[in-house]
């Protein structure tokens, strides 16, 4: 697995025990110390047993390396035209991604060879400077924990000026879109960053709680899934980023209970709509009455 967080871990541990070990001899002790660091508790014994044991032959009994010189990362070429692929992605633009060294890199795949249904094509600007700018305006703001002041454009075209904290950023995959979870804004705490036209550090006197968090009011819609014209595949690949739970009820049915944002519900409550006859609201029933409410409106319509 490329670059695994978690199976990396003992490349790491380990890594750093040998570049201690080079420059003198590593007691047990300092081994455990490094493997808990850099790996799991868990697995620091498992470590210093392979090692001092002569399992893995990078030790010596007496705490000292054959290595002569301390290890150093090297990338095989499939991890090189991995990051090659990433770098094709336009989102890439938006981080300082150092791609020295790929020039002449083939990439494992491009973005052509990869295509996205169910997704909406207003994406953000990820190739425009300006959204650039401010995207890392506000990347620099989230990891110093420091107010931003910032220019929006609401929904009606008129230009709204907020001093807010930045207290996460959050991709949506479906609608292609950024969004800065907020705190401090009476406009509101979710901002998409495709209406931002300006952003800098604020420098009044306003303060904010560095420990405040985004406070997120939980909801629980239960659904009864008809497996019919793959209905509970598209039903979990729709809900995929959001906490859920399926059940087998037999008859082809299955209840699928989702947990989301208060401000989610606008777009839960479109994607449910989206299957029809194949999902029935089991609870909320004042999620069932929207859903009422939205058909009414469509049959209002002549939809």
């Amino acid at each position: 697995m490329i670059y695994s967080e978690i199976y990396g871990a003992y490349y790491r541990a380990v890594a750093a025990i040998l570049r201690a070990a080079v420059t003198r001899p590593v007691t047990h002790r300092e081994v455990r110390q490094i493997a808990r660091q850099e790996a799991f508790a868990e697995s620091a014994p498992v470590i210093e047993s392979a090692l001092f044991g002569g399992r893995w032959r990078l030790l010596r009994p007496d705490g000292t390396t054959p290595i002569k010189n301390p290890p150093t990362p090297m990338m095989t070429e499939l991890e090189k035209r991995w990051l090659k692929s990433v770098s094709l992605d336009p989102r890439v633009k938006l981080f300082d991604f150092d791609t020295a060294g790929l020039e002449d890199t083939e990439p494992l795949f491009t973005p052509e060879d990869i295509y996205v249904f169910d997704k909406y094509a207003d994406g953000d600007p990820y190739g425009d400077p300006g959204y650039i700018e401010r995207f890392r305006v506000i990347l620099r703001a989230l990891k110093s924990k420091t107010p931003l002041a910032v220019d929006i454009k609401n929904k009606r075209g008129a230009a709204v000026r907020a001093v807010v904290m930045p207290r996460r950023l959050e991709y949506s995959e479906k609608d292609d879109k950024f969004r800065l979870y907020t705190s401090g804004c009476r406009n509101g705490r979710i901002i998409n960053l495709g209406r931002v036209t300006r952003c800098a550090p604020y420098e009044g006197g306003r303060t904010f709680s560095p420990r405040a968090e985004v406070r997120e009011e939980m909801r629980t819609l239960v659904l009864e899934i008809t497996d019919a014209r793959r209905a509970l595949d598209r039903a979990v690949l729709h809900f995929a980023h959001f906490e859920k739970e399926v059940e087998k009820l037999g008859g082809g049915k299955y209840r699928l209970t989702v947990r989301y944002s208060a401000d989610d519900e606008t777009e839960l409550l479109i994607r449910t709509l989206s299957f029809g006859p194949f999902a029935k609201v089991i609870e909320p029933e004042s999620f069932a009455e929207l859903i009422k409410e939205r058909l009414r409106a469509q049959k209002s319509c002549g939809i």
